[in-house]
């Protein structure tokens, strides 16, 4: 039997480990508890960091990254930034904020293009009516020029008329660049009628000298001749305008594997290299044209270049530099373009220059030009040829070595037909021709008098003078959204 003394002392032992084993357990749970409190004090310190992080990012993506995400549209050579944290770039954050980015690009890009798009129309529906009222005055001073024979007020009329084309040629420069039709349908025309067709539209254009290298009768398809004019005009204004006023810009004419080279070489400045491939890019029309890509003032004429060579199937060359130290420009016109005239029965121009190549029936029959005399105004003739080049002479008579000879340019009669061909007329001299204009003008003299009203109605040939400008007019009344013509 156990005794009293030996249960308490038990007890007591039983009570004590008992309350050694609780206060350890309490002391890991508070330790546990403490361990609990410093990682959540660790994730609330982290948390903030990165809410932190994340603000800056999201406040460097707003006034940083997205403007110039916004001016990289309109200038691609411009950079913009990357993430302010470099860690972030690969995550999900940095992805998600360089997906925001790419479709902000995204849709500036498309927004500026279809308010450039509304820009354009507008414009193109001014310039549609400012051309139409240049046509209605260039055909009213025509007009003038046919009616009175004043030859003080005949140079007033005919600077007029030229400032009047000038304002005609830009008008119909911001129409092609804003996407409108070239504007004027001509017939086949000879080549070298549509460059110095466009060489008469600019101020300077003394200074221009062409030399005509193609074969006679070369022409252009009659959708190829405004096209063709067009863009040659803005080459050339190009080189007069960045170069000095005291040199000349010399156009080539030149019969090239492919088809025809037009050359033109100013004596300018030149071009830097971001600028000459700027500028090719241009007028090799891939790029979309905006007006907002064209400066302020905007400078058309290289965009116009680009559209004309899109639509019409030519090409245009600015990358090299000419001989003389400025720029050279090509324009070539391909052979399906191209086509022939009989320089016989539709002559160039009275001003074209004349061709310095000579068929190989005028080789053939180069003996018998003394035989045939020619009419002073015949294409080709001597009368018309320009003077020989230096170092060039004439063969003569006792040159029988049979080598080939250079000859002066000439046209012989075409080869007779079965029936006999009537003869020519000699050509009719100098003091003839004044005085047969003497008449004519004293003869309208008399019937406007005669009349009672010298200047009331024009002179009977006005009214066909001035056919195919109303034509014209009516044409650039009537052409449609799309740049095409209506009728």
């Amino acid at each position: 039997m156990i005794e009293l003394p030996d249960l308490v002392a038990g007890a007591l032992a039983a009570g004590t480990l008992s309350a050694f084993a609780l206060g350890g357990g309490l002391a890991r749970s508070r330790r546990r508890q403490n361990r609990q409190l410093a990682e959540i004090a660790a994730l609330r310190t982290r948390l903030d960091g990165t809410a932190r992080a994340f603000t800056a990012e999201v406040e460097h993506l707003a006034t940083q990254r997205v403007p110039a995400a916004a001016r990289q549209v309109a200038h691609p050579h411009l950079a913009v930034p990357g993430p302010l944290q470099p860690l972030t770039a690969g995550t999900p954050l940095g992805i998600a904020l360089e997906n925001a980015v790419l479709a902000l690009q995204s849709e500036a890009a498309a927004q500026r293009t279809r308010i450039d798009a509304a820009a354009q129309a507008g414009m193109r529906g001014a310039v549609r009516e400012i051309q139409a009222a240049l046509y209605r005055l260039q055909d009213a001073l025509r007009g003038l020029q046919q009616r009175y024979d004043d030859p003080e007020l005949a140079q007033t009329l005919f600077r007029l008329d030229h400032e009047n084309e000038q304002s005609l040629r830009r008008a119909q420069v911001a129409a092609v660049v804003c996407g409108a039709w070239v504007g004027l349908a001509r017939e086949e025309s000879h080549l070298v009628d549509a460059v110095t067709g466009g060489q008469a539209r600019l101020a300077g254009y003394q200074r221009v000298q062409v030399h005509n290298h193609l074969e006679p009768g070369t022409a252009l398809v009659s959708h190829a001749v405004e096209p063709v004019a067009v863009i040659v005009a803005e080459l050339l204004d190009n080189a007069l305008r960045h170069s000095a006023p005291d040199t000349d810009v010399v156009v080539s004419l030149e019969h090239v594997h492919h088809g025809v080279c037009v050359t033109v070489d100013d004596a300018g400045l030149g071009m830097t290299h971001d600028e000459r491939e700027r500028a090719q890019r241009l007028v090799a029309g891939d790029d979309p044209i905006l007006l907002t890509d064209l400066g302020d003032p905007p400078r058309m004429g290289l965009a116009a270049i680009g559209r004309l060579t899109r639509q019409f199937d030519l090409s245009v060359d600015l990358s090299s530099a000419s001989p003389y130290g400025g720029v050279r420009a090509v324009l070539r016109v391909d052979s399906h373009l191209l086509s022939r005239l009989d320089p016989a029965d539709r002559p160039p121009a009275a001003s074209a220059p004349r061709t310095t190549r000579t068929t190989r029936t005028t080789r053939r029959t180069a003996p018998d030009r003394a035989a045939a005399p020619t009419p002073a105004h015949a294409y080709g003739t001597e009368a018309g040829a320009p003077e020989a080049p230096p170092g060039h002479r004439e063969p003569q008579d006792d040159e029988g070595d049979g080598l080939p000879q250079r000859r002066r340019r000439t046209r012989t009669a075409a080869p007779a037909p079965a029936a006999a061909a009537p003869a020519r007329s000699p050509a009719r001299r100098p003091e003839d021709a004044a005085a047969a204009l003497g008449a004519l003008q004293s003869g309208t003299a008399a019937a406007r008098a005669a009349a009672g009203d010298p200047g009331d109605s024009p002179r009977p040939h006005a009214a066909a003078d001035h056919t195919d400008r109303n034509n014209d007019i009516d044409h650039i009344d009537h052409i449609d959204d799309e740049g095409g013509a209506a009728r």
